[in-house]
């Protein structure tokens, strides 16, 4: 299905349909992330309705929903039996239906692996991703022109939600300005906001902005992720809430571990004017450290990336990486500290689920 913005100007399309840009990727990051813009998304949207929604979702997946107040935006995940990530949730609920926004490609295994789970419970899980849109922006924007969306999540990740933990050790995180909402909204909304004269921006755009608020997204996950690496206890895991599939091991890696592997920002030369794609190895003198999961060029900071590296590496190793056969530096800053866990280089928990503010 083709975008409802493909006739704005300078509409260069991504391969699942949405604008990649309008023709200046820096210009539109700007505007958006300012609050005058909007890109339209393309995500996977799950719904589940019945009385049973969140009890059940809360028993299978790693955050406090019950209770969950409607409006209210949070996220969760899906992990297998050993905590790795398989699947990632923006969840709102309305007070009578649970919206829950993925990656494109993960709604339909989502919804089947949630019908799977339905057992007796009364809950009905739909895949309504066919029918419906997401629009995003940040506050100030008002891109709707009055109609009311069908739902309408406020994205968590500026603060460490309540049960949640932050390893990043700063007094000001660059998450503190990420206001982004994302709508829920019918055909014929999407087409009206394209049909008029708000400002537009590609998910070039969006990219590059989340990259340097160290969001983290599904499309940063592989095989072996734990929420750990990413900082994802962040937003979309709560410490202390009831039993779940990878909870033993949750609370293991925190209270009794480290994780495996720990998330960077890297600060890539662009000299050469280069930007080395997500899935690029990251080497340190020769040696394959971590892969490089998201990249772009940022309208301030120039070109960024966000990588998973090995947690042992020296923090302040110069790394490279190879595009296009140009070898390209990077400078790391620190996202998951080396140490990080509840008994490494931050306070012990006195008890699971104790909330840290970062």
């Amino acid at each position: 299905m083709g975008s409802p913005f493909a006739d704005r100007d300078g509409f260069v399309a991504t391969d699942a349909g949405p604008a990649a840009h309008f023709g200046n990727p820096l210009g539109e990051q700007r505007l958006l992330a300012r609050g005058r813009a909007v890109v339209e998304l393309g995500l996977g949207i799950v719904t589940v309705t019945g009385p049973d929604r969140l009890s059940w979702l809360n028993s299978i997946t790693s955050q406090l929903l019950t209770g969950l107040a409607p409006g209210a935006g949070t996220e969760t995940l899906v992990l297998d039996a050993s905590g790795r990530v398989e699947h990632a949730a923006r969840v709102v609920d309305d007070g009578e239906t649970t919206w829950l926004l993925t990656e494109a490609d993960d709604a339909a295994p989502l919804a089947a692996w949630l019908s799977s789970m339905r057992f007796m419970l009364r809950v009905e899980v739909t895949d309504r991703s066919a029918d419906l849109a997401t629009l995003g922006w940040f506050d100030g924007a008002e891109p709707l022109g009055g109609a009311e969306p069908l739902a309408l999540w406020v994205d968590p990740w500026s603060s460490v939600a309540p049960g949640g933990w932050s390893y990043a050790d700063l007094e000001a995180h660059p998450a503190s300005d990420w206001t982004l909402r994302i709508a829920v909204v019918t055909p014929d909304t999407v087409a009206a906001v394209a049909a008029s004269d708000v400002p537009v921006a590609g998910l070039l755009a969006l990219e590059a902005l989340r990259i340097a608020a160290w969001r983290p997204v599904l499309a940063d996950v592989d095989e072996r992720t734990i929420p750990h690496e990413l900082d994802w206890l962040r937003s979309a895991v709560h410490l202390s809430k009831g039993c779940y599939r990878g909870q033993e091991t949750v609370a293991k890696v925190h209270n009794l571990g480290r994780p495996p592997r720990r998330l960077v920002m890297l600060h890539l030369d662009g000299s050469d004017g280069v930007v080395p794609a997500p899935g690029t190895p990251v080497t340190l003198d020769g040696t394959e450290v971590g892969r490089l999961v998201a990249s772009a060029t940022h309208h301030e900071l120039g070109p960024v990336g966000l990588a998973v590296v090995k947690r042992s590496l020296d923090p302040a190793a110069v790394l490279t990486l190879t595009a296009d056969d140009v070898v390209v530096t990077a400078a790391q800053q620190v996202i998951v500290p080396p140490g990080a866990g509840a008994t490494a280089d931050v306070p012990r928990l006195p008890r699971l689920g104790a909330v840290r503010r970062g």
